[in-house]
């Protein structure tokens, strides 16, 4: 019985589809340019984006020319439709093609924040690729200098800032990897500091300074260890300023005690780097002085 009455409603379902698709068809294919616009309004009013959007497209190179208002809100309702249907690319294209075309228009505010906010949506995750990401922030800024005054303005800023926190993962997990696959490898650890000094440029106030600061000092001590002798004394001497600059500003990070086992074997490298120094020193100005007497004739020679 069950299985009976689940059939009948699906066949009348699909019944109610496929006249719905029918009627659909008909009008596309023989309703008039007012019927058409008329309808994708009511689909649109509905929340059917996708019939709306459709008669849209359709129409709105033919209302060109024709009804000035209809082929504005055409535009403006066909950037919707693909918006909500997550065609944000599009979308930001339609709005910004809108704004460029209607700028007096009553929608022309709007339609260049919903080009912005679609860039926004088209925003990848933070481990991939920010072009867009950075497309997004450049089209929110120029928002909100074209309509400082904007009940958008509060939004895109928050916008802006939820974006750049994007960027700043990113930068994060950059330097991150080098750390993590810095095995014994100098051009890593090397690349690992380069990361991280750009990143404490870029985002002087992130919450991962912290953490960044003490990788620091550990890529530097490794890069240090690993080089070649003639490298090791400047190298060792970067690490003891990236440690005193992590000291000054993270005095209490639980990062400390690690950071000062660096520090602490780097003073004790500094100072056989230094003893060696200055027993060559030593031994350069004694070589000098011993091949100036064996060159010296023997006063009882003839």
């Amino acid at each position: 019985m069950r299985n009976t009455r689940f059939g009948f409603f699906l066949l009348i379902f699909t019944a109610v589809v496929l006249g719905s698709c029918s009627k659909f068809a008909k009008l596309q294919k023989e309703g008039t340019l007012e019927q058409k616009y008329e309808a994708a309004l009511q689909y649109y009013k509905k929340a059917d984006y996708y019939h709306a959007g459709l008669l849209f497209e359709e129409i709105t190179p033919l209302l060109n020319g024709k009804d000035a208002r209809q082929a504005e809100l055409a535009q403006f309702y066909n950037a919707y439709c693909n918006f909500k249907q997550s065609n944000y690319n599009m979308a930001q294209f339609l709005f910004k093609n809108f704004y460029e075309t209607f700028q007096r228009s009553e929608y022309a505010q709007e339609s260049l924040y919903m080009h912005a906010y679609s860039l926004y949506k088209d925003s990848p995750n933070s481990n991939l690729d920010q072009t867009n990401t950075l497309t997004a922030i450049s089209a929110l800024q120029d928002f909100i200098n074209t309509y400082p005054e904007s009940a958008f303005r509060e939004e895109s800023t928050q916008l802006i800032l939820e974006l750049r926190d994007k960027l700043e993962r990113k930068a994060y997990d950059k330097a991150k990897l080098y750390y993590k696959t810095s095995e014994a490898n100098i051009a890593n650890y090397r690349s690992a500091v380069v990361a991280i000094n750009n990143y404490q440029k870029d985002f002087p106030d992130s919450k991962y300074n912290e953490e960044l600061a003490f990788l620091r000092v550990d890529a530097q001590y490794n890069l240090a260890k690993l080089s070649f002798v003639e490298k090791q004394k400047e190298r060792y001497q970067d690490v003891s300023k990236y440690y005193l600059a992590f000291l000054d500003k993270y005095p209490n990070s639980k990062y400390i005690r690690q950071a000062e086992r660096y520090y602490e074997n780097t003073v004790k490298e500094l100072g056989v780097i230094l003893e060696a120094e200055k027993a060559e020193k030593a031994l350069k100005e004694k070589k000098p002085s011993d091949a100036g007497k064996l060159s010296t004739p023997s006063s009882t020679q003839n």
